[in-house]
């Protein structure tokens, strides 16, 4: 019998990292204020939510100076989650299951690829990519930049690479950002893990999941896809060398009431 396949692809900033890229770019070139020109943008919804980053180094004076070397020296800096190497490895484990892992983010690819470097292959790395000067080494203009709708058409297009029907994807992300792509992904009935509890996203993602570690991810795949209970799940990891030392599975209410009832609520008999 031959394997199911299945495209597990995942945002990088925050998902698989502990940084932003923008914020630790600005703050290795001595650029303030980037988080306030991020909130600026948003409000005016100049660009897709994700897509900040590449829109200033495409035109904001500041940030004009930015060169190729600078965007993998800001990947080589960026502190990642623990185990994103030891995922691909675990997933192929999975007897009768295939998984393709890949990186589908906004951030720039020169980034990605420079902080994965011998963990994830450039070929699954697919970031905001950029035309540069061949003069001057100045980014000229952006190829493509998978934020918002343009992250919805990137997975598609690899789902189409792949073969696969729409459940046949898991998508991990952590932010806004994801929102257009996880909504895409549940009407494809396939499987959406938000890695933070991000109120936009927490309440669109089918399984949210809280970890340093992103062998996390494995616990939702493990459950919905393959079909494993607690037990097994433990088990699994065990098997692989590692203790789920904390596994505390829960659902939270969060309301906040104002006013008064312009009626009285009837008694309860």
């Amino acid at each position: 019998m031959s394997p199911k396949d299945y495209l597990l692809a995942s945002d990088f900033d925050q998902t698989l990292s502990f940084n932003d890229s923008g914020i630790l770019l600005s703050e290795m070139l001595g650029i303030p204020g980037f988080e306030e020109k991020c909130a600026g943008l948003a409000s005016m919804h100049l660009v897709n939510q994700g897509a900040e980053l590449s829109y200033l180094l495409l035109h904001d004076p500041e940030y004009r100076r930015v060169r190729k070397e600078d965007l993998e020296e800001v990947g080589r800096r960026i502190r990642l989650k623990q185990h994103i190497g030891v995922l691909a490895g675990v997933l192929e484990s999975l007897q009768d299951f295939r998984f393709t892992f890949c990186v589908v983010s906004a951030a720039p690819e020169e980034v990605i690829r420079s902080a994965l470097a011998g963990i994830v292959p450039p070929e699954r790395i697919h970031g905001t990519r950029f035309r540069y000067d061949p003069a001057n080494g100045e980014i000229q203009s952006i190829i493509r930049a998978p934020a918002g709708y343009g992250k919805v058409a990137v997975l598609d297009q690899l789902r189409t690479q792949l073969g696969l029907s729409g459940d046949r994807i898991v998508y991990v992300g952590d932010g806004g950002s994801d929102v257009h792509v996880m909504l895409h992904v549940n009407r494809l009935e396939g499987l959406t893990v938000a890695v933070s509890e991000n109120r936009f996203l927490t309440p669109i993602a089918r399984r949210t999941v809280l970890s340093d570690d992103v062998l996390s991810v494995l616990v939702p795949v493990l459950e919905e896809i393959v079909g494993m209970d607690a037990s097994g799940i433990r088990a699994f990891f065990g098997f692989h060398g590692f203790v789920l030392q904390e596994w505390d599975k829960a659902r939270t209410d969060s309301l906040l009431i104002r006013g008064a009832p312009l009626n009285p609520f009837p008694a309860v008999a």
